[in-house]
């Protein structure tokens, strides 16, 4: 990574975009952890799985319905600009969240200026991305599509990681909430202003489309995406995998709900928010270990029993997971049921990308991965959902987690019995889509 960066480091172009992508995504990381205390562990707020459900959902959806559509008006506006304003847009949204939560509170006002928020960042991190062959070319742009998407998740985690040091060291209330909003507004506007280092068109496009072909942009890229999903489908491989990851996203995403109202009704006292934050906080901790673990643990053994085996091994370590919360509830086995499950998910996550990578033809890879996106993101949203019409307050659920032990257990089965091998498809004119 650091011999990477060592070959990159005397572009000035890339210097400067890569410097709005580490400020940009540590603003984001600083947000959204400011966000979900905001939701999940003020006293005031999301106590209940209703509550915690539709926090979910707005801090969701902007990635199941922006992301498909971003590049399209990323190829009529300019990028540069999209960097400077899309900011600014960001530091006034957020500081007038700050206003609302300091005088009034959680309201519908918050969740839908959050949502729009998160719009935004999302926009952004596609226009970064959609930059980036401006400043670099040749063989380096390789690197550098390695090199950036790693580095800016890193600076959204050390965001988080100021934001949840924020929350813990600030007193419980709505000082500490608009606190840590106001510091991540600073952060986007610090982003805004590197993005002045840049020329007004040096990141493009170079030629912008005007509103008919926006409009037709938008009719190809549906087409396209439809196109894309029947070829995976005739493909087999790739859309099992997809099923299968969506299937896991769906029972991981109830269970981090129930881990959530766990920590701050079960394992802490309901009226101590503080202390349900620090209990969530060792969860994911666990989860984090489990996540670390499948990372080292998975390139050593696909290579020996297949990706489809590890994906089947993942599931079943899920099943233990659950029947484990199915018998208690106590710290010690929320922490363990929490490092199994980060294991599996993660673990069976590499897998499938592999799958989807290996099985796709190329033509039509970016299209599987846009269509993963919306996928992966809407099991999510649609996990809140079952949270709320089924999980208790208190996040323990016998019959829940039993249901979700023999829901992993029958997704292990059925991929364990589908096919290995892809179906030889013939690749048709395929209609590119123009994003």
């Amino acid at each position: 990574m650091i011999s990477d960066l060592r070959a990159l480091w005397p572009l000035t172009g890339f210097r400067r975009l890569f410097a709005v992508r580490l400020v940009s995504q540590t603003a984001d990381g600083m947000f959204q952890v400011g966000l979900a205390t905001l939701f999940f562990f003020s006293p005031e707020n999301a106590s209940t799985a209703a509550g915690v459900a539709t926090a979910f959902a707005v801090l969701l959806l902007p990635f199941t319905i922006v992301g498909p559509w971003a590049g399209v008006l990323l190829d009529r506006w300019r990028r540069r600009q999209v960097l400077l304003v899309g900011n600014l847009v960001r530091v006034a949204l957020t500081l007038t969240i700050a206003v609302l939560m300091a005088t009034v509170g959680v309201g519908p006002a918050v969740y839908v200026l959050a949502l729009v928020t998160l719009s935004v960042n999302r926009f952004l991190l596609a226009a970064l991305s959609a930059s980036l062959p401006k400043v670099v070319d040749g063989p380096l742009l390789l690197t550098a599509n390695a090199v950036t998407p790693t580095l800016g998740a890193a600076a959204a985690g050390v965001g988080g990681g100021v934001g949840l040091v924020l929350g813990l060291l600030l007193p419980a209330g709505r000082v500490r909430d608009a606190t840590a909003l106001l510091v991540a507004a600073t952060v986007m506007a610090c982003a805004s202003a590197l993005a002045t280092r840049l020329g007004r068109d040096q990141l493009g496009p170079d030629d912008r489309a005007d509103g008919a072909q926006v409009r037709a942009a938008f009719v190809s890229l549906a087409r396209g995406l439809g196109d894309g999903a029947r070829y995976l489908v005739a493909r087999r491989t790739p859309a099992q995998a997809l099923g299968i990851m969506a299937l896991h996203r769906f029972c991981y995403g109830a269970v981090f709900i129930a881990s959530i109202l766990i920590s701050r009704n079960l394992l802490a006292d309901p009226a101590d928010a503080q202390a349900g934050l620090e209990t969530f906080g060792t969860v994911l901790a666990a989860s984090a270990v489990g996540f670390a673990l499948a990372v080292v643990l998975t390139p050593l053994l696909v290579p020996r029993v297949g990706p489809h085996a590890w994906v089947v091994g993942c599931l079943l370590l899920a099943v233990v997971s659950q029947l484990l919360l199915v018998v208690t509830v106590d710290r010690v086995a929320v922490l363990a049921a929490g490092g199994a499950l980060g294991l599996a998910a993660q673990g069976a996550k590499i897998a499938v990308d592999t799958i989807v990578q290996r099985d796709t033809a190329d033509a039509f890879r970016g299209r599987a991965f846009a269509l993963y996106d919306v996928m992966y993101n809407a099991a999510f949203v649609g996990a809140a959902a079952l949270a709320a019409l089924t999980l208790p307050d208190t996040g323990w659920s016998r019959p829940v987690f039993a249901g979700l032990a023999a829901a992993y257990l029958a997704g292990a089965v059925l991929f364990a019995l589908a096919s290995r091998e892809p179906v030889v498809v013939a690749a048709p004119a395929a209609r590119e889509p123009v994003a």
